[in-house]
């Protein structure tokens, strides 16, 4: 993958996964080193955004303190390395959290609708800030579809979500910029 692909690939990272589950995740499947660990993570949740060396140890050291992993120092040809494995408190964890869908956000508060209303309140140009932002949508969207088109499916996949997620906020531009009048007049009054 290229680096312009990482970058974008990089902003349909999903959200809401969080780096220990994911790690005990990869350590149900099978017994690892921090840096198989790392490896792993990076290939199937970090594209673009690799995550660093010293989070995984970190996380594996609250992990292993809270009884979920546990580290068995095996000697080598340099430093001793720690192959941790997974207990059954978090074998628990893992297939509880994966059990849980995700909470549906509501977004009733999101950094569009805060700009648009500030910038009412501030008598700046809120539709000029709405047809910038609806311009930024348009080219990720574009760069998206350029991974599409050149990525492995698992690449398409989490392309496909934030794309989903690009064309609900165009609505929702679209919507807004069609009542912008009568929110003016509403912020104004307030």
């Amino acid at each position: 993958m290229s680096d312009y692909n990482l970058r974008v690939y990089t902003r349909c990272i999903v959200t809401g996964m969080t780096v220990p589950l994911a790690l005990l995740g990869l350590l149900e499947r099978e017994p690892s080193h921090g840096y198989d660990l790392k490896r792993d993570y990076d290939a199937f949740f970090g594209r673009g955004r690799p995550l660093p060396f010293g989070q995984v140890y970190s996380t594996l050291g609250r992990l292993a303190r809270d009884g979920k992993v546990t580290g068995q120092s095996e000697p080598g040809d340099g430093p001793d390395r720690k192959r941790y494995a997974i207990t059954p408190l978090g074998r628990q964890e893992v297939a509880t959290w994966l059990a849980e869908p995700v909470a549906a956000e509501p977004y009733l508060q999101t950094v569009l609708f805060t700009k648009v209303v500030l910038a009412l309140m501030l008598g700046r140009d809120a539709a000029g800030y709405l047809d910038a932002q609806r311009a930024t949508h348009m080219r990720r969207m574009r760069e998206l579809t350029e991974v599409k088109r050149g990525g492995p499916l698992t690449d398409a996949l989490l392309a496909d979500h934030a794309m989903f997620h690009l064309e609900a906020d165009l609505r929702w531009i679209d919507v807004t910029q069609a009542r912008l009048g009568a929110l003016a007049e509403m912020v104004r009054a307030s």
